[in-house]
């Protein structure tokens, strides 16, 4: 070790992909420049930051998608928060063993992670509906002199849903500032997390002059951060988890072609279509441009994916054990690949009359699949769209990203480099 932890500023944005800067001719961010970088598959944030805090992929870390299948529980859950769900050492474990303290803030899978310092968006849903919102933290009083030191408490409804915009990042690098400047607790490495430029990529493709003006916040943002952390003796290391692609024919539905099939059955509850997930003998988890089909019995698995094979905008469906790169438990008996410039859209229905009450509603836990028209509003005030022909961007089965870091030595090689090695560069550096 050095004399004294090392500190370092890790700084993770939502679809830096390499598409985006170089249409918008950028080679570097906060003054650095920038070096292409290979994601893990698929590229999405739960698995992307997963693969860094264990330098490995899903095979082995086991988040195969924003959303796990619950086998036993015969149940999808999407965006749930413990750090138990990724398997694997963390490259932090040898720098904390030797003193050094290491911080997340808005990182995906952080509650219970063996870190010092948490920060992570933790709403309380009430049961006469609504919510409360407000952060979990560790120390438990930190999210509070977080809002006393930056004026405002956080907006959940900035962070995701048909309001979601930049003030998110805005407020999320005004608190990892904040932290910063608390000498008390203040971890020798931060981890932080950028998420507004997936936004208006999404709702519009990355060709719009919405998705240039993302861009333009977040050059901003890193420069702010990366002085600041400059200024107090830290590296700073900036990563994309993902390139969006803008999207240029229909959505997939996968889940409809199940259930014209009889592959799937559905309970009719005052009219609104349920899955009946005990019954099924087959379920696409849909993730952007990736989806899991989960397929209990074997026997069934040359009729499903005849059925998902079939479609128009799905490229290819594969066995698992075929996919090395997802070959984990976790993952669906066959994955299904869309077609560029397509994505999987997760509703098993064909009349509005049908949909479930949760499909009018930003309410990423309960549906089984993510729905990229949460950001957009339907017709009815209040309500989120059903219209998945709004949506101009998705992202998932390639594409490449960027880095950049004030640290020269983390990879010498100027080529594209996997996310696991420059996580495998971050740990040897931490211990150095």
């Amino acid at each position: 070790m050095t004399d004294g932890p090392r500190k370092l500023l890790v700084i993770q944005c939502a679809a830096l992909g390499k598409n985006l800067l170089d249409l918008h001719e950028t080679s570097t961010l906060a003054g650095l420049p920038v070096q292409e970088l290979i994601p893990p598959s698929p590229g999405v944030t739960c698995t992307a930051q997963a693969t860094f805090r264990t330098a490995t992929p899903a095979a082995e870390h086991g988040m195969v998608a924003n959303g796990l299948y619950h086998r036993l529980l015969r149940r999808p859950l999407f965006w749930e928060q413990s750090a138990s769900q990724v398997s694997g050492s963390r490259i932090w474990e040898a720098f904390r063993s030797n003193g050094g303290t290491v911080g997340m803030m808005f990182w995906q899978q952080s509650l219970g992670e063996q870190v010092d310092l948490v920060v992570s968006p933790r709403p309380i849903h009430k049961h006469s509906g609504g919510m409360i919102q407000d952060c979990h933290t560790r120390p438990q009083d930190l999210y509070q002199r977080i809002c006393q030191q930056v004026g405002r408490s956080f907006n959940l409804m900035h962070y995701w849903g048909p309001l979601a915009s930049r003030k998110s990042s805005e407020w999320i690098v005004a608190a990892t500032k904040a932290v910063l400047e608390m000498d008390d607790i203040r971890p020798d490495v931060l981890l932080t997390y950028l998420p507004h430029l997936d936004y208006d990529t999404q709702r519009f493709g990355i060709e719009h002059e919405k998705a240039a003006t993302a861009l333009t916040a977040l050059k901003g943002y890193l420069q702010d951060l990366t002085s600041a952390a400059q200024a107090i003796g830290y590296d700073v290391l900036i990563w994309g988890d993902y390139a969006m692609h803008t999207v240029t024919g229909p959505a997939v539905f996968p889940n409809r072609a199940l259930r014209e099939a009889g592959l799937l059955e559905a309970r009719l509850i005052k009219g609104m279509a349920y899955p009946d997930l005990f019954s099924a003998r087959a379920f696409a988890v849909a993730d952007h441009e990736i989806a899991h089909v989960y397929v209990p019995n074997p026997a069934d698995l040359p009729a499903v994916k005849n059925v998902v094979d079939s479609l128009d905008g799905v490229d290819r469906v594969q066995q698992r054990e075929d996919v090395p790169e997802l070959n984990h438990p976790h993952s669906g008996e066959l994955i299904a690949f869309t077609s560029p410039g397509r994505w999987f859209a997760y509703p098993w229905w064909t009349e509005k009359s049908e949909a479930p009450d949760f499909a009018t509603h930003v309410d990423i836990h309960n549906k089984p699949g993510f729905d990229a028209c949460e950001l957009f509003f339907g017709k009815v005030p209040w309500q989120v769209s059903q219209d998945t022909s709004k949506v101009g961007g998705t992202h998932g089965a390639g594409g490449n990203t960027v880095w950049a870091s004030t640290l020269k030595t983390l990879a010498p090689d100027p080529g594209a480099i996997p996310l696991e090695t420059l996580a495998e560069a971050v740990r040897t550096w931490l211990i150095a």
